[in-house]
């Protein structure tokens, strides 16, 4: 369903969800280890291209929600579990990235395998 601006501006000001109630089983928990899948769909994706192939440790669950990447081509709601992955920056930028910096990137189930 289309949403014109005027709806748009009206959900972003009072801080619209797309959490939804739906039990479903979370694929990992805070301090798993994962792997970001290399994915290259046609069209969009949220998944950051910098972040394909990496390994990240689940930092925070965040519950279950509307797929975006779906939802955004009407292919449906399709839930699942939202998570914060923890990257160092030498996985992302290799060694002369500081031992010390990390990068924290949300990530959908769909995005993610177990190590």
């Amino acid at each position: 369903m289309a949403i014109n601006r005027e709806q748009a501006v009206a959900a972003a000001s009072r801080g619209a969800s797309t959490r939804v109630a739906q039990v479903i089983a979370a694929r990992f928990k805070v301090g798993d280890r994962i792997r970001i899948r290399n994915i290259n769909p046609v069209g969009h994706t949220r998944v950051p291209r910098y972040i394909r192939g990496k390994v990240a440790t689940i930092e925070r669950a965040y519950g279950v929600f509307i797929f975006p990447d779906t939802h955004a081509a009407q292919a449906g709601e399709k839930p699942q579990h939202l998570y914060a992955a923890r990257f160092s920056a030498r996985e992302l930028w290799g060694e002369q990235a500081n031992p010390l910096d990390n990068v924290v990137v949300d990530v959908w189930d769909d995005y993610v395998d177990p190590i």
